[in-house]
Order: C-alpha cells, then sequence, then structure tokens
C-alpha cells in the first residue's frame, strides 16, 4: 500500500509510519517541522496541516491510505489551553479533508480518534454504537472530528474509518502514565512510587505496534482490489463512514500495571495511592473489539506483560547509552 500521514513526527504516527515500512509499504510524511524525523522510512513534506493546500501532495503520491495523526494528544492541555485544542484538532482534520476532496482522488482516509468520547459509560466494555458523552475538552473535540468524518462520507463520498484508540503506549512515547511510571520507579533518591488516584481506575492497553497492525489489516481489509484491463479497480464501499475501536479488549487497573512496571524495573519499591480525581479523567475504560476482529480476523495483539517488557527494556537500553554518553 501506499500510505499517507499527517503528524508523522508524532508518537501515533511516526510510529505506523516506521512500522509499515518495515512490513514493505511506501510512506509519505507531512508535518510542521522542516525535515522528517531522523529514521523516518520515506519522504517527507514539511506543510501547516491546518492552512495548506496539501491536494497536490495527495495527487502527486497518489496514497491508497490517508492517516490522519495529526493533532492534540494531551486531555490536561486541552484543559489548559480549549481553543488551542480545538483549532489543532478540527482544523488539521478539516484541511485534510477539504485537501483529498480538491485532489479528485478518493484514498482511504483513516482518523486516529479516541475511547475519549465515551466518558464514564455506565456499562462495559464500550460498544461503537454507545452515546459520545465526553467529560473533557479533548473528547469534545475528537467527537466533532468524527462528526466531520461523517460529513465528508456522506456529502463527498470520501471512504473515511474513524479509528477510536484506547490507551497506547510504546518506547518513543515519553509521557503518560506507564512512562511517568516507569520514571519514578527508575528514580533511586525516591523511596516511593505515587499513584495520583485511587489505583482502581482501569485502562485498555495496547502497544503502538499492535496499533499499527490493526491499522493495516483494517486499510487492507477495505481496499480489496480487482484488475480490469490493467486498471485498478477499488471495491471500497464509497460514501462510507465506518467506527472500530482499536484496543486489546482488556481490562487493567492503574494499580496493578504500576505493580507490573514495578517488577520489571525496581521489584519492591513501595507504591502509594493519593486518592485524588482528575479532572477529564473517565474512572473505567474497556472496549468491545468485535468489530475490529471481524475487520481483521488475523490480528493478534502481544499479551500486555510482553509488550510492557518490551517497551521498558528499550527504555532502560537508552537511559543506559544517555550514562555512557555523558560519561565520555
Amino acid at each position: 500500500m501506499r500510505i499517507l500521514i499527517t503528524g508523522s513526527r508524532g508518537f501515533v504516527g511516526g510510529s505506523v509510519g516506521r512500522y509499515a515500512a518495515r512490513a514493505g509499504h511506501a510512506v509519505v510524511g507531512v508535518g510542521r517541522a522542516t525535515q522528517a524525523e531522523v529514521g523516518w522510512p520515506g519522504a517527507y513534506v514539511s506543510a501547516d496541516i491546518v492552512s495548506s493546500d496539501l491536494s497536490g501532495v495527495v495527487r502527486d503520491f497518489a496514497p491508497d491510505v490517508v492517516l490522519h495523526a495529526a493533532g492534540t494528544a494531551s486531555v490536561g492541555a486541552s484543559l489548559a489551553a480549549p481553543l488551542d485544542d480545538l483549532r489543532a484538532a478540527l482544523l488539521t482534520w478539516a484541511n485534510t479533508l477539504e485537501s483529498v476532496r480538491r485532489s479528485g482522488l478518493r484514498p482511504l482516509l483513516l482518523y486516529a480518534s479516541s475511547a475519549a468520547i465515551y466518558g464514564n459509560l455506565a456499562t462495559l466494555p464500550a460498544r461503537e454504537d454507545a452515546p459520545a458523552r465526553p467529560i473533557s475538552p479533548y473528547g469534545f473535540h475528537k467527537a466533532a472530528c468524527e462528526l466531520l468524518a461523517h460529513e465528508y462520507a456522506e456529502c463527498f463520498a470520501l471512504p473515511v474509518v474513524v479509528c477510536r484508540l484506547f490507551s497506547l503506549f510504546g518506547a518513543a512515547q515519553r509521557r503518560l502514565l506507564i512512562w511517568e511510571l516507569y520514571r519514578q520507579f527508575a528514580d533511586a533518591d525516591e523511596p516511593v512510587v505515587r499513584l495520583q488516584g485511587t489505583g482502581a481506575e482501569t485502562r485498555d492497553y495496547l502497544h503502538i505496534d499492535d496499533v499499527a497492525a490493526a491499522l493495516l489489516d483494517i486499510a487492507a481489509a477495505q481496499l480489496e482490489e480487482t484488475t480490469e484491463g490493467g486498471r485498478r479497480v477499488e471495491t471500497t464501499e464509497r460514501g462510507r463512514c465506518l467506527v472500530v475501536n482499536v484496543a486489546s479488549g482488556e481490562e487493567t487497573s492503574v494499580l496493578a500495571l504500576a505493580a507490573q512496571v514495578g517488577q520489571l524495573v525496581a521489584p519492591g519499591k513501595e507504591i502509594r495511592c493519593r486518592g485524588l480525581e482528575r479532572t477529564g479523567d473517565p474512572r473505567a475504560w474497556r472496549a468491545d473489539i468485535t468489530r475490529l476482529r471481524s475487520l481483521a480476523p488475523l490480528w493478534q495483539p502481544q499479551p500486555l506483560a510482553q509488550s510492557l517488557a518490551g517497551c521498558i527494556a528499550e527504555w532502560k537500553r537508552n537511559d543506559e547509552r544517555g550514562t555512557m554518553d555523558a560519561e565520555r
């Protein structure tokens, strides 16, 4: 496949792009930075995704898939600056949709949405047809972006798959809970690891490589092709907006996760819970992945313990390299 990725310097866009390239796909990245990230495996276009006309980029590359991974990724930042979050989320996606429309081509669009649109559901697991009840500006803006996806599918016959990502992690990530736990456990000067909440909060964790594999499988299933007189004929259903949860389908408490990280980094280190409730954070998440399984029947994610161990091993190697560099 030929895959165009907006926000290719971000955690999701960059990780999916590198994974796709390793799997033999051609990738082109788009981002605001003047240069691609070191190690980016394809071509790169520097552009303001909020305002630049990307239709020429789409026509020149003629992608099979456009993955929109640009925008924001922080509930806390959205609470601190909701208008900035709105602009970054909604305008980048609107411009990407409009650029694809103006290009005259009809690649499959994958939108990296979030489980944040669900808020605090009364029952779990979360199904795609559950009502959207976000509890943070970030979640509201993701819901608004999903509405835009339906608009361009309905009004302009663009094929879109909205991928609701749950709690992601990976070695390239330097933020959010698993990274913060790792740093606390790795700090030899701090005898206690402190959790902000009660520890009973739950999340549905999935390694970024498993996310990438799922997205590629979904795209391949949606882009079944036949050949007619040497011309590619796409059989993707046009004007359709499909919503799918991308998650493990398993629920893990924050306290249990912290204990797993502790065993890998500093066994025996004490864990304490402050018991605070963070604004904008849901109490529990677990995804219904029935639809994902039907779209990607061969997809098989790694067990959490295995992917967590691999991620932390990479962080440890990076820390050791940094120590050796500092000593030289």
